[in-house]
């Protein structure tokens, strides 16, 4: 069986909410950071030799990378859901924000987060220029959700799943104002409703407080 190996407050949360949007079997095992470090426990990091979630296991096959287990379960269990076919008039912004996720918005609040644990001086260079590119970043997908119902379009599809955690989880580790962009808000709240984003979390994380605001 499938099974997906959950670390708390993490990009695994993705998957957890893919199973759940196809409704397909799995199982979910979760993991425990540690209490003082914040990093994934010795038997998480033990699951693969890059230590860090998500990672999956399908019979003998162990997988990381978020975006590559996505794809994975997508081919093998997805039957054409969540994801627009070459001919579909918005593919290319399917694939766009689909990869914009982790290419850019993760990789930015990433560097963000390590920049401001270094205590550098408000008008570092480096410090300006990072958080000039995470207000670009998030400027871009507020202009996109203020156009769009969801980031391909009008169909609800991996790309979203993708980003869900840059925009939510990830600010409990790179805090990020969201009040300059309304339109993300209400692009959380539609997501945010849905039953089985609610079902990942609750399974995954259960008690934590959602940012989506």
């Amino acid at each position: 069986m499938l099974t997906v190996h959950h670390l708390g407050k993490s990009q695994s949360e993705r998957i957890v909410w893919l199973c759940e949007e196809l409704g397909i079997p799995y199982e979910l095992k979760c993991y425990m950071r540690d209490s003082v470090t914040m990093l994934a426990p010795p038997d998480y990091k033990a699951l693969h030799p890059i230590g860090s979630a998500p990672v999956i296991t399908d019979g003998d096959l162990v997988l990381a990378e978020s975006g590559a287990i996505v794809d994975y379960i997508m081919a093998k269990y997805g039957d054409g859901r969540l994801a627009l076919r070459p001919d579909h008039p918005d593919f290319a912004q399917f694939l766009y924000w689909f990869h914009f996720a982790n290419g850019t918005l993760q990789a930015g609040m990433g560097r963000l987060m390590i920049l401001n644990r270094l205590k550098l001086a408000e008008d570092n260079p480096m410090l300006a220029a990072s958080r000039g590119r995470a207000d670009r970043a998030f400027d871009l997908v507020d202009a996109r959700v203020r156009d769009a119902e969801y980031l391909a379009g009008d169909t609800f599809t991996t790309a979203d799943i993708m980003m869900g955690f840059s925009l939510t989880t990830m600010r409990y580790f790179q805090p990020y104002d969201l009040s300059r962009c309304p339109n993300v808000i209400k692009y959380l709240g539609r997501v945010g409703a849905r039953p089985a984003y609610r079902r990942a979390m609750e399974k995954g994380d259960p008690g934590m407080a959602l940012l989506l605001s």
